[in-house]
């Protein structure tokens, strides 16, 4: 089969696209025929060997596709059914065919959901839900402020908010280009990232750029306030969090990590994953997304990088 692989760490210039041997469903586990991959923030980090995986490597955290294969144990799929999967644990999405967890699958028959929109949710509207409810335990009328809101997690963070309960969203936003884009993803309101100061204190913070932004966002935290670290896209050395402000000020810190969690608590992840695959089937969660042949993955990459995207970039594989 063709696939992506990372031969060699570095730019986005080292992705390859070549013949594979084609995978096989393990015992629990599926084999699906990739329609569409999502691009992700998290493959660029495989690229770059900040995550260390084994080379050559096939990345690729998310698919939409149909069911190829299943292995022993695996009852309630079946070959042809038309699915989105998370594919985090093991990698392996960009690839005409990828083998994940059954846990890790939300079966689209019956539903009103395009194969391009459904890969495009199984890492970041899974991550919302995850981090507000499971992490955040977020309760009716908080108050929500997330990093990055035209984003792909941010995107769906401040809809999740709105179906969770929250009371005031607000988004930040690295330019003014995208606050237009950003205010129709269910934020109240839309601010530039420097002018945070100004905004306000928040029950929950929801930080994945890091740098100057993660010392703001404990700023911002009110009394029992809870910020929720998912991420580094600033590449900013680490900012540590003095333990005594913590204990002096009522706050929580916590982290998130999907590929983590998925591996510790399939089921779990699995049912949130479902979650929002109905949600955005019933048009309670809006997706915005832009397909590219899998060939111009590297263009993917560079525009993930350069922050250069709004909502999310996937990636046609059945195109080939």
């Amino acid at each position: 089969m063709k696939a992506v692989t990372i031969p060699a760490f570095g730019d986005a210039g080292v992705l390859r696209v070549g013949a594979v041997p084609i995978p096989a469903p393990g015992p629990g586990q599926v084999a699906i025929d990739v329609a569409y991959a999502g691009a992700n923030f998290a493959e660029v980090l495989y690229r770059r060997g900040v995550v260390d995986v084994p080379l050559p490597f096939v990345p690729g955290i998310e698919v939409a596709g149909y069911v190829r294969a299943v292995g022993e144990g695996v009852e309630d799929l079946w070959p042809g059914r038309p699915v989105a999967a998370l594919t985090i644990v093991d990698s392996g999405g960009y690839a005409e065919v990828a083998v994940t967890s059954a846990d890790l699958v939300a079966p689209l028959d019956g539903l009103d959901i395009g194969m391009g929109t459904a890969a495009a949710l199984p890492s970041n509207s899974t991550t919302a839900f995850l981090v507000l409810d499971r992490v955040a335990r977020i309760a009716p009328g908080e108050s929500v402020l997330v990093h990055a809101a035209a984003g792909g997690v941010g995107s769906q963070l401040g809809q999740a908010a709105r179906l969770l309960g929250a009371g005031r969203v607000v988004g930040t936003v690295g330019s003014a280009a995208k606050i237009d884009t950003a205010k129709g993803f269910g934020y109240d309101e839309v601010i530039l990232r420097d002018r945070l100061a100004d905004a306000g204190q928040f029950d929950i913070v929801v930080d994945m750029v890091g740098g100057p932004a993660r010392r703001a966002s404990l700023d911002r935290l009110a009394s029992m306030g809870r910020l929720v670290i998912m991420g580094n896209a600033s590449g900013a050395k680490d900012v540590g969090v003095p333990a005594n402000e913590l204990w002096f000020s009522n706050k929580t810190v916590s982290g998130f990590n999907l590929a983590a969690f998925a591996a510790a608590h399939p089921d779990e992840a699995g049912r949130a994953l479902r979650r929002a695959v109905e949600a955005a089937a019933k048009g309670e969660l809006r997706v915005q997304v832009e397909a590219l042949p899998l060939e111009r993955v590297a263009e993917a990459h560079r525009r993930i990088e350069a922050g250069a995207t709004t909502g999310k970039l996937v990636l046609d594989v059945a195109a080939l």
